[in-house]
């Protein structure tokens, strides 16, 4: 209560606050409540599983459908996280698939690899990158990838520079597409999911593809 009466009085002496202020009046009364924020494991590399050596380190980009960055990452609900299953074009920057789902099994992946692929004219031509956690190097995933004759690629156990763009993806999408919050559900993941890469694809400009959109790049 002393720090309430103590806010009281310095809101008392001061003229309407903006929002700003208002917090920093907050932060002074010790009466501001920091959000712990809600964190998930998504790679797990122990597993029994063959790993791949990575083939795309210092790889010249030249041209879409030439590597395919694979990740996963976790959006915060009311009632747990959803998983975000994510396939990017390292040259393009085009996501090219992507899955949202309730847990970390492999069937997301699966669903956000077979989404890729669908409009891959020459899989042969294509090389998979990932990280080596257990979804990509399951039976059935490395299975629908060599299905399609495509190459795989996974970076070194804990290695997170080899997989950066991926991340950087993830990153977009979470701070500029808001991602980065709690969602009363995974309905409402869903739905948000579905706008953010819609509206990435197609309406954000990239510096390093030359200010064109991904989706411009792509099909160039």
């Amino acid at each position: 209560m002393v720090g309430t009466r103590k806010l009281h009085r310095m809101l008392s002496e001061r003229s309407p606050l903006g929002r700003d202020r208002l917090f920093a009046l907050l932060r002074t009364a010790g009466l501001l409540v920091h959000r712990k924020r809600q964190y998930a494991r998504t790679t797990n590399s122990t597993h029994r599983f063959r790993t791949y050596t990575n083939i795309v380190k210092d790889l010249q980009l030249t041209r879409p459908e030439q590597v395919f960055m694979a990740d996963i990452t976790y959006v915060a609900t009311h009632t747990g996280f959803s998983y975000l299953a994510l396939l990017t074009d390292a040259f393009s920057r085009k996501i090219v698939g992507y899955d949202v789902s309730t847990s970390l099994s492999i069937e997301g992946s699966l669903r956000a690899l077979r989404m890729a692929l669908k409009t891959v004219k020459h899989p042969e031509r294509l090389i998979h990158h990932s990280d080596r956690g257990f979804q990509y190097c399951s039976h059935a995933y490395v299975k629908l990838l060599q299905d399609h004759n495509t190459s795989i690629s996974m970076a070194a156990k804990g290695d997170v520079y080899e997989n950066a763009l991926a991340e950087r993806v993830n990153g977009i999408l979470k701070t500029e597409f808001l991602l980065d919050r709690q969602f009363p559900s995974h309905q409402d993941v869903l739905a948000a999911v579905r706008e953010a890469v819609t509206i990435y694809n197609k309406e954000r400009l990239h510096m390093s593809i030359g200010y064109l959109t991904p989706e411009l790049k792509h099909a160039a």
